[in-house]
């Protein structure tokens, strides 16, 4: 297995949930996780907000210092690059959406020679709901992170709305775009309040912590 995981996506792809229950998963499997919030773009669903319920669970969890820790500000810890070179850690990142926020994985490039890097895709958002759209954002994500991506990932939701149709539909397309950029999809996520579902690929269970505000 990797050292380092990445987990990229637009705005609303669920990419911090994924993050989040990926990080518990390793935990789970090993004794020493880290979770980094690199997210300099979006104050909104961020690891940092739930630190508590993942230290409970034995995930060190890596954010701006101090009284910055909750600023809207482009503020990339020093730590995380230590906890990318440390191999005693298994460490993911949640990286920030849309352009801007993935800057930040060519900023940490030196220290991702062990990553694997998924892009996380939700099909019932607009730029990404049609095989072009996932292969367009698939192409200017990796371009601008200046990293390979490994994996898809299919995290087709509505919050809480999601159904077995609405995540096999976007398996569908996912599947498709996959085929045409050769890239294969690592799994498809399942939140834990469907209980059966017969799927293309691996399913990857996840609780949700991110809270809608509305």
């Amino acid at each position: 297995m990797s050292k380092n995981y990445v987990f990229i996506g637009l705005f609303g792809s669920g990419k911090t949930e994924v993050a989040i229950n990926y990080a518990l998963y390793l935990r789970g499997e090993y004794d020493k996780v880290a979770i980094a919030d690199v997210d300099i773009i979006s104050p909104y669903f961020r690891t940092r907000d739930v630190i508590e319920q993942l230290e409970e669970k034995g995930v060190k969890v890596i954010t701006p210092p101090g009284v910055l820790k909750y600023a809207d500000l482009p503020i990339i810890s020093g730590a995380v690059a230590g906890y990318l070179q440390n191999k005693e850690y298994k460490t993911v990142l949640d990286v920030g959406g849309e352009e801007n926020g993935v800057v930040v994985v060519g900023y940490l490039k030196p220290y991702l020679e062990d990553a694997e890097v998924s892009l996380v895709i939700n099909t019932r958002r607009p730029f990404t709901s049609t095989v072009e759209g996932i292969i367009k954002t698939y192409e200017q994500l990796r371009k601008i992170a200046k990293v390979e991506v490994k994996y898809l990932v299919n995290n087709t939701n509505l919050s809480t709305e999601t159904t077995n149709e609405i995540i096999l539909e976007g398996e569908e397309i996912v599947s498709k775009a996959s085929e045409i950029l050769k890239v294969p999809v690592k799994f498809t996520v399942v939140p834990d309040f469907i209980k059966a579902i017969n799927t293309k690929y691996p399913v990857f269970r996840i609780t949700r912590f991110m809270k809608m505000g509305f």
